[in-house]
């Protein structure tokens, strides 16, 4: 009869992708998960066999964990311009105001494009937030293309404010947002 799992599967992910967010993807070893969760190294080892299996696993929990966001959000927003801006925003509340902590998430993307898995994951996230997004542009020519120009500027305005970190992203994001919105509707 196999062992009762003191830690489930999405609790050992969570610490996983904490561990992966706080000291980079390098960091989560065996050995290191094994200290924050209290499991043995072996025991990890069954679970998941490899390292990188292990990574993979969690951000697989990353990308459902963000998926879920994503479609609570696109759910709730109302179908407008002012939607899509508050979607965008709701999704980039992560950081508050630490760049550093953007910093750290772009080596986890770094390692979402190593993996062919995880870049298909990406790639139909993208898919997913585009129909989002252009749904709060349904009325006007073009929707796709405006909600995808919209995107570029968002994942581009999370650079910017990452380099100068003026204030909380959330504000940094949205005033960005609408610039844009003003520069198209011109």
């Amino acid at each position: 009869m196999p062992r009762r799992r003191t830690v489930s599967d999405e609790q050992l992910l969570a610490m996983v992708l904490a561990l992966i967010h706080a000291e980079g993807p390098e960091a989560a070893t065996f050995a290191a998960v094994a200290k924050a969760s209290g499991l043995s190294g072996s025991t990890l080892v069954q679970r998941f066999a490899t390292k990188a299996a292990m990574l993979r696993a969690a951000l697989l929990y990353a990308w459902d964990r963000l998926d879920a966001e994503t479609a609570r959000l696109a759910e709730t927003v109302p179908k407008t311009p002012e939607g899509a801006i508050a979607l965008l925003v709701g999704l980039s509340q992560d950081y508050g105001d630490d760049a550093a902590a953007y910093g750290e998430g772009l080596l986890v993307l770094r390692e979402d494009f190593r993996d062919p898995v995880l870049r298909a994951r990406g790639a139909a996230w993208g898919i997913v937030l585009t129909a989002a997004i252009a749904q709060c542009f349904g009325s006007t020519k073009a929707p796709e293309t405006i909600a995808r120009l919209m995107l570029s500027q968002w994942q581009g305005s999370l650079l910017w404010w990452g380099f100068g970190a003026e204030g909380p992203v959330d504000t940094y994001v949205e005033t960005e947002l609408r610039r844009f919105l003003a520069a198209i509707k011109s």
